[in-house]
């Protein structure tokens, strides 16, 4: 998604519960695409076509931004509203998941979810397209042999 240069639909903060044994809630920069989500650390510079053409530096491997990919995406499940939070859980092709806070006036839920449906549905009129042209491939004539 970083190399695409797909445009942000939307950028804020989230907050990502850690896989840890203690589950702490850690801050995340979020830059929502109409490929994904990308996660950044709060503290690392901004995505390649951000900068101002500068060499990402070598104490900062690009390692630490994570990519979840609509591709990957199965659901975005609303968990609850508690207090000033909206819970949600983004649940991956593979089985794991993923759970996210965020105030409720932010609205990620909605939006990665909107945004993900929208992904679906271009891949879904992609496979019908590529499946017309293959039949109407096959079922033209051939020339004179």
């Amino acid at each position: 998604m970083l190399e695409s240069g797909c445009k942000a639909v939307k950028e804020g903060m989230l907050e990502k519960r850690s896989d840890g044994l203690l589950q702490l809630w850690k801050k995340k920069r979020c830059i929502l695409t109409e490929e994904g989500l990308l996660l950044i650390p709060p503290k690392h510079p901004p995505p390649p076509q951000q900068q101002q053409q500068q060499p990402a530096s070598p104490a900062e491997p690009a390692a630490k931004i994570k990519e979840l990919h609509f591709s990957n995406m199965k659901t975005v499940d609303c968990v609850e509203r508690k207090g000033k939070y909206v819970y949600f859980t983004v649940v991956m092709a593979e089985g794991k998941e993923i759970d996210f806070r965020c105030a409720q006036e932010q609205g990620w839920n909605a939006a990665i979810t909107l945004q993900m449906v929208q992904y679906k549905n271009r891949q879904a009129i992609l496979a019908v397209r590529s499946t017309r042209q293959k039949q109407q491939h096959l079922a033209a004539p051939h020339g004179p042999r």
